[in-house]
């Protein structure tokens, strides 16, 4: 593996003020980048020490403007082959032009501004790097200004699936000076740089490690390096006389795969989550630069799993965009209340029950003053930035059925956007065919923000889906056999959802795992990718009592949100599955045993006006159940008219519940008939809630009251 560097440090200037450390500077980052990173190392200016003939940074020696540009090429695109790696490390002056449009430049000995000759232009480097085929690519500057090039929004770090890695490092802001720290022969950056690579056990320090470290450098100066990390790591020093530590964990009892769960933004998870390195560095692009993203993808296409596991974690971390590990970051789903779930974003999980109910209240009282009071929430942070998530944002239209609350809901969030500058970054994940009810009302101009933040998660390439199958194998040890990642990767190539049905069926391997590793052969036991899934829900199906399949049967059924050709998952209460002829216990231990399948799951929130009262609710696992479990799909198809028929009607009690079950909202005439039959006719599996059955009874006796009025017996 050919690895380059090209250090430059310059200390003497025409026209500006000669500096002490660049070339020092220079001179320990190329020592070190020799002898622990096996770089080849280029000097400039480069002087012969006469003492013992080595090659070192001329201290008096200047660099012109054409030196300095020929080297950078020569690094970056060389006339033959390039490099694996490349390293460019600069330390000098840096200088802003500012004349209608701000640009920085790496100042050569001769510039003279007046004359119009700034040095190397920043914006010039930016588009060299853009157009290199250098893979891992690595930029240092340790001069005023130097965060300049980090400022590119036209800019992908990941480079549009190129498989670029690349590693920013900057002493100051764009706006910023950087510094020189009294009484060291470095200066604060490079200093903290050679601390860093210097190299103090037996594996590699990457780009990821080094910021770990400058991180948590602190110097007494108003300054901190600033920093972006995009692609896999790269290593750049270790201790040669040992070979790398093995760092893989023997933990083969640890399933690396997640079923039809996302994985989410834990330590946990994150170093299982592969294949998606280049859409990850899109999305923190795009953070970085903007403070909208809207994240548009089919059905599991893993839009959840890549803004958790991908973009969230990777901001907690701090790693690959500098500052953002003291952001705050908050994620909910709509669900039926979207406004009450977006206040209970804000309430601290860690409190007890008093304290969060003091927060909720407070973040409820402030959020129903719309979008000024989510922006007094978002000041009253001690934080920089506040990163909002809202996963599944279809909830707003599927589960939500009241028209006002979610107006509201959607004039909340855009408003606080507007009001709050960079402050807050909104990001959002949608299913892609949910984009056309943002454009059935204005919603405060929804849909043109998402046409304009638009991130489309597309399906995996072959190599994507390779990584995805083979890494997390490798942490716990396992071996995947080659015929089965060849047979898997063309049984879901192409296809937009099929990611949760391919971790499924990984998951399911693991189980049948024989001595540590996947086979072909109980791949193709199980039915491959389409069947695995189809299979196991059937098994576990069958294996329940008479009583406990159509227990299961009533579940699956409330939890279907029935659509316009593509149904959706929806919450429901736990509490609402039960009726007279599925007893609470029976509920529970079909539901227990469901959720120990991971087909369904669980979770509590709290019930709108109980104070601080939670609830169970259940949830379907993935909506990939929905699309491919056969015999769910048979269920669906044989209740769609009465789902149907159901569903409208308890949307309309719940209506009436949320306006204090006032008259005006009761049934009467055709539509009161109508529900009457329905009750008459309804079967167990397809039962009215006991809201429902509430609203048709008090709509009954209204009618006969005023029947009563209007013959006169009142």
């Amino acid at each position: 593996m050919s690895r380059d560097a090209l250090v430059v440090g310059i200390n003497t200037y025409d026209r500006l003020n000669s500096l002490n450390a660049p070339a020092a500077d220079g001179e320990a980052i190329a020592q070190i980048l020799q002898q622990h990173g096996e770089f080849r190392v280029t000097r400039l200016p480069a002087v012969k020490d006469k003492e013992n003939q080595t090659i070192r940074i001329g201290k008096q020696t200047k660099v012109s403007l054409t030196q300095l540009e020929r080297a950078i090429v020569q690094l970056f695109k060389p006339d033959g082959k390039p490099p694996d790696t490349a390293l460019l490390y600069f330390s000098g002056h840096g200088l802003r032009k500012n004349l209608g449009i701000q640009e920085g430049f790496l100042a050569t000995s001769e510039i003279n501004p007046d004359a119009g000759n700034w040095g190397l232009s920043l914006q010039w480097l930016r588009r060299l790097l853009q157009e290199s085929e250098v893979r891992q690519q690595i930029v240092i500057l340790d001069c005023c200004y130097s965060a300049e090039v980090l400022n590119f929004a036209e800019a992908d770090p990941g480079d549009r699936g190129k498989g670029r890695d690349r590693c920013f490092i900057a002493a100051s802001r764009s706006f910023e000076v950087a510094f020189e720290e009294i009484n060291s022969q470095h200066s604060v950056l490079t200093a903290a740089l050679l601390k860093g690579l210097e190299p103090k056990q037996e594996r590699w320090v990457s780009n990821y490690t080094l910021v770990d470290l400058l991180n948590q450098e602190h110097h007494p100066f108003p300054q901190r390096p600033i920093f972006a990390n995009s692609g896999e790591a790269i290593n750049l020093t270790r201790k040669w006389n040992s070979s790398p530590a093995n760092s893989t964990v023997q933990v083969s009892a640890i399933c690396p795969y997640k079923g039809l769960s996302y994985f989410d933004c834990t330590e946990a998870d994150a170093k299982l989550f592969y294949g998606r390195t280049a859409l990850t560095d899109e999305l923190l692009e795009k953070v970085r630069s903007g403070n909208f993203l809207a994240v548009l993808g089919a059905s599991g296409s893993g839009k959840s799993s890549v803004v958790r596991a991908g973009l969230l974690y990777q901001l907690k971390l701090g790693r690959r965009l500098s500052g953002s590990d003291t952001w705050q970051l908050k994620i909910f789903r709509p669900g039926i209340n979207p406004l009450q779930n977006l206040a209970l974003a804000f309430v601290e999980s860690e409190l007890s029950d008093i304290e969060r109910a003091s927060q909720l209240a407070k973040a409820e009282e402030l959020i129903a003053k719309g979008a000024v009071g989510l922006g007094q929430l978002f000041s009253a942070t001690q934080t920089q930035r506040v990163v909002l998530v809202v996963d599944q944002f279809e909830e707003a239209f599927t589960l939500c059925q009241d028209v006002t609350a979610r107006q509201n809901f959607f004039k909340c969030l855009l408003g606080a956007l507007q009001r709050n500058d960079n402050k807050l970054c909104l990001v959002m994940t949608m299913r892609g065919d949910f984009f056309g009810k943002c454009l059935e009302q204005d919603y405060g101009g929804l849909a043109k923000e998402i046409q304009e933040h638009l991130v489309t998660v597309t399906p995996m390439s072959r190599e994507e889906l390779e990584t995805a199958i083979i890494k997390p194998a490798e942490q716990v040890n396992l071996e995947v056999e080659p015929e089965l990642v060849s047979q898997m990767i063309a049984d879901v190539e192409g296809s937009p959802g099929s990611l949760p049905l391919l971790q499924y069926t990984l998951t399911e391997l693991w189980k049948q795992k024989t001595e540590e590793r996947l086979t072909l052969t109980a791949y193709t036991r199980l039915g491959g990718v389409r069947g695995t899934l189809q299979t196991r829900a059937t098994e576990v199906y069958e294996s329940l009592s008479p009583e406990e399949q159509q227990a299961t049967k009533r579940i699956f059924l409330e939890l279907t949100q029935l659509g316009e050709g593509t149904e959706t998952r929806r919450q429901v209460f736990q509490r609402d599955l039960v009726s007279s002829q599925y007893p609470e216990a029976v509920i529970n231990k079909v539901i227990q045993r469901l959720a120990d399948e991971k087909l369904v799951v669980t979770s509590t929130l709290i019930e709108k006006g109980s104070g601080f009262g939670q609830v169970a609710v259940v949830d379907v696992a993935h909506e990939a159940l929905i699309r491919y479990w056969s015999l769910l799909r048979k269920w669906i198809e044989e209740s769609r008219d009465i789902l149907r028929q159901k569903r409208k009607i308890e949307a309309v009690a719940v209506e009436w519940q949320d306006r204090r079950k006032a008259k005006d909202y009761l049934l009467q005439g055709k539509r009161l008939r109508e529900a009457k039959d329905f009750q008459k006719q309804q079967t167990e599996n397809l039962r009215l809630s006991d809201l429902a059955a509430e609203f048709i009874q008090t709509s009954v006796r209204q009618t006969r009251n005023n029947r009563f009025r209007s013959v006169g017996f009142f």
